[in-house]
């Protein structure tokens, strides 16, 4: 369908981009994400609650907004698998193992220090 015009149009990145960090956020506080990326985290560190995989992805939320534009790029790279632009919405498909990878990196104290 060569010259046939896409429906979408045209969407400023930065729309985009915001649009993407706000369903991370809302992502960090869906109780079966916390329960997935707990038990993904167990996986390579036996000693972690669930409490510890909540606490550590809902430290992610307030702490977001005192990261450096390049960390925020980087988590984004690790969490974000694909983004579809739709006439029905923006579908984000999230990378499982970067959530884990990120819990872990949470619980360790690292992110913070990218502050």
């Amino acid at each position: 369908m060569a010259g046939a015009a896409c429906p979408v149009g045209r969407v400023p990145a930065g729309e985009i981009e915001g649009a993407v960090i706000d369903q991370l956020r809302a992502v960090f506080r869906q109780p079966e994400i916390v329960a997935g990326t707990w038990k993904a985290a167990r996986a390579h560190a036996d000693y972690i609650t669930e409490a510890d995989a909540r606490a550590a992805l809902q430290q992610l939320d307030p702490l977001w907004d005192e990261l450096f534009p390049a960390e925020h790029g980087r988590i984004v790279a690790l969490l974000v698998e694909r983004v579809d632009i739709g006439m029905d919405g923006l579908k984000v498909r999230l990378r499982i193992d970067g959530l884990t990878g990120l819990s872990r990196e949470m619980l360790g104290g690292n992110i913070g220090k990218a502050a």
